[in-house]
């Protein structure tokens, strides 16, 4: 396992970590496709393999994958580095003290390691919900703050609201085909120190190569996602091949050479999900290799020649609820 400095805390955290947006959200499958325990034993089986960095949020099922996490980690807590999200709802002053005693409370933990806004509220002054962080931090409920799905202005705004602390990550969209990240988030962070927290690494589930144009998934999440639409998927197809054909070279996944795509960045950590064991251990994988300068040309080639369509595939949302 590679690891990397979280922001500029002098805490080691892993380049690959566990993102769990899935764990206890129906609209991924949960209790269908897979269970409680399997999600435990994926979590652990993580843990085994090196991963110490896990993600997940108050909002995420309802709070159910926050008490699962703090299940698996039962025993393991001195092992792993917890990150949280406190939702856009709550982010006045009572607000954000009220939300991290629910999360540590379903998390079974004295401490949040990293404790994130989740996303921007416009309507409730930045400096009310890092005034509730400070004391977050001070009363030793938190140990860092971060932010998620914050713009560089709204980042820096949130930095010059804090008077003592420093943000030290920003959760974003990033992978090989959503790539926003790279205009100013990433030049900022690394000027700064600053760790981006990368999910969707694996665009959810798109660079696996399990997905084509003849085979795409049924569950509501990626329905509503245009790069599951027919066209998307074909176009896309040149990207998937070329993954299958370094990862064959190597000895690899496609998926695990997209998430080592991610993590050539040293202040990038990547965060896939994992349903079961097999994908937690597979993620692991992708932090024991390093891609050539070859390798890495020719994956910048191809995206290059990939254009993803928008607006007709924004319009056939509706048809995909219905049909698939």
């Amino acid at each position: 396992m590679i690891y990397t400095e979280l922001g500029k805390t002098g805490l080691r955290v892993s380049q690959i970590g566990v993102g769990s947006w899935q764990i206890g959200s129906k609209s991924w499958g949960w209790g269908d496709e897979y269970s409680e325990e399997e999600t435990i034993q994926a979590i652990r089986t993580a843990i085994e393999h090196g991963i110490n960095f896990i993600d997940t949020a108050e909002m995420y099922g309802d709070g159910e994958s926050e008490r699962i996490i703090g299940k698996a980690i039962r025993g393991m807590r001195d092992r792993v580095v917890i990150a949280t999200k406190v939702w856009p709802t709550h982010l006045t002053y009572d607000g954000v003290l009220k939300a991290c005693e629910g999360s540590l409370r379903r998390l079974s933990v004295d401490v949040i390691d990293l404790y994130q806004i989740h996303w921007p509220n416009p309507l409730i002054p930045i400096s009310q919900t890092m005034k509730a962080m400070e004391r977050l931090v001070k009363d030793g409920k938190i140990r860092h703050i971060g932010v998620s799905n914050f713009s560089l202005k709204i980042l820096i705004k949130a930095q010059e609201a804090l008077k003592r602390e420093e943000i030290v990550s920003n959760q974003v969209k990033y992978n090989m085909i959503e790539r926003q990240a790279e205009k100013e988030l990433l030049p900022y962070a690394e000027r700064n120190k600053i760790t981006i927290i990368a999910y969707s690494p694996l665009a959810q589930g798109l660079l696996t190569g399990k997905y084509s144009p003849t085979n795409r998934p049924r569950d509501y999440v990626r329905r509503i996602n245009i790069l599951f639409d027919e066209e998307n998927l074909r176009r896309l197809q040149p990207l998937i091949q070329l993954l299958r054909e370094i990862a064959n070279n190597r000895g690899k996944k496609p998926s695990q050479v997209a998430l080592n795509w991610l993590i050539k960045r040293p202040e990038v950590i990547a965060i896939p999900g994992v349903k079961r064991p097999a994908q937690a251990e597979e993620n692991a994988g992708a932090a024991d290799f390093r891609l050539t300068d070859e390798e890495l040309r020719m994956i910048e080639e191809t995206l290059r020649n990939i254009k993803i369509r928008k607006a007709a595939s924004i319009i056939k949302i509706p048809l995909r609820l219905i049909v698939g």
